[in-house]
């Protein structure tokens, strides 16, 4: 455990600072947005117009911290789901799995807090609630199975994409193309986590514990029985690493072979 953590505290960093950025954007996209005092919550009075903007946002800002140089190092989890999954295939190693998610959490904490020390009055505001994700108004029941479902269905993405040598540079796009339809379509359904250390952030400075729960569970399970359905399809053998975008030169901490990765 210690050893690994004198080795890879740099990725441990990266994978912080990572959800940290995710928070942060969401934040301000969230005052922009939803914030009624905010000028371009005025001017934009349709919530399914600004919604799909909030998705294109979050989207785009998943894309870029995939495809920035920490993301390329870290592999870009940034979700204790998916890091747990990819433990699950045999990727990555039990302590970098335990500081991987420990990472995520505080990273995505540290993340909405900040937003909350300089924008505090507006982050906090009804309309934004700190960008809580909560059920929808079809119950607990749907918001569950949903988040089940999306989660399955963005880890079988990644791991049909990363596994492909002719995808596997796409994957980030495809991950950020995903977020995008998912906040656009899925959010009022369970309010689009996939993600129980992004919940976990804004439901501490919310005081929203009711339903932390279900996205403490029901995004692990979907993304998990991803990971069961490809190895029962596939096998361990054709998961070839944990690294949402593996094509440079950045090192890598995992179980990695992505070097036989057939073209």
């Amino acid at each position: 455990m210690l050893e690994a953590l004198r080795r890879h505290w740099p990725e441990y960093l990266m994978e912080a600072a990572g959800l940290g950025l995710f928070m942060i954007a969401a934040g301000f996209f969230g005052i922009l947005l939803e914030y009624p005092g905010s000028p371009v919550h005025q001017a934009l009075p349709d919530p399914t117009l600004r919604r799909v903007l909030m998705g294109v946002a979050m989207g785009s800002t998943a894309i870029g911290i995939i495809y920035s140089p920490w993301g390329k190092r870290s592999g870009a989890h940034i979700n204790p789901s998916l890091t747990l999954a990819f433990f699950r295939l045999g990727k990555v190693g039990a302590p970098d799995a335990l500081f991987y998610v420990t990472a995520q959490f505080v990273g995505g904490l540290t993340g909405i807090l900040l937003v909350a020390t300089v924008l505090g009055m507006a982050l906090s505001h009804p309309a934004v609630n700190y960008v809580a994700t909560v059920p929808g108004n079809r119950g607990l029941g749907v918001a569950y199975v949903a988040e089940v479902i999306i989660s399955f269905l963005l880890m079988t993405m990644v791991l049909w994409a990363t596994n492909t040598r002719r995808l596997n540079r796409y994957t980030g796009l495809f991950a950020g193309l995903l977020v995008a339809t998912y906040i656009s379509v899925e959010a009022p359904i369970s309010g689009m986590s996939m993600n129980p250390a992004r919940t976990f952030a804004s439901a501490v400075p919310a005081h929203l514990w009711t339903t932390l729960w279900l996205y403490f569970t029901a995004p692990p399970l979907g993304m998990l029985l991803a990971a069961e359905a490809y190895l029962r399809l596939k096998g361990a053998q054709q998961v070839y690493c944990a690294k949402l975008h593996h094509d440079n030169k950045q090192r890598c901490i995992f179980r990695c072979r992505y070097g036989g990765l057939n073209p």
